[in-house]
This record gives structure tokens, sequence and C-alpha cells, in this order.
């Protein structure tokens, strides 16, 4: 998939990312080669593949769920401008 200028410049645009008018065909190219690679490794049959949560084969260490700290939300609910029913209270900003 080869993408052409406009389509760069929608991309920065939704990513709030500012890229240089000078530089936009070459981020296209950059792109445009990525996206292929994607698509290449779109092809290759992964069906007898398992998945891996980890490349080598070893078990994850385990400790022992207890408590470390103390409570500190009251400590910190006194430093709020407002609280209520041990929630803080927060201006509305959405209506």
């Amino acid at each position: 998939m080869a993408l052409d200028r406009k389509t760069v410049i929608d991309i920065a645009t939704l990513a709030r990312i500012g890229i240089d008018p000078d530089n936009v065909d070459d981020y296209a190219s950059e792109l445009s080669k990525i996206l292929k690679f994607v698509a290449q490794m779109d092809q290759v049959d992964t069906e007898k593949v398992e998945p891996l949560t980890h490349p080598q084969d070893r078990q994850l260490r385990m400790r022992m769920d207890r408590v470390t700290e103390t409570d500190q939300r009251e400590g910190f609910q006194q430093l709020a401008p407002a609280v209520e029913a041990g929630l803080y209270l927060v201006p509305r900003v959405i209506e």
C-alpha cells in the first residue's frame, strides 16, 4: 500500500505530530515500506505456531501476596480540595 502526501499529512494531523512539509515525501516512502513489510508478514502461515508468553521457556517467579504499604487514604484525602464518601470530587468536564 503506497501512501500519498495527503494521507501522510492527514495521519500527522490526527496524531497531532508536526512534520516539515519538505519531508512529507520521505515520510510517505518510509511508511509505505513499513506497510508493505507488514503485508508481507501477514502472508506467513502461523496456524501451527504456539503463542509465547516469553521467548524463553521458563516459569515466572512468584512472590507472596501480602500488603507491603500502610493505608494512607485518609491522609491523601485531607489534602484534596473536595471529598465525599471517600471519593475525590472533581469539576464536571462533560456536560
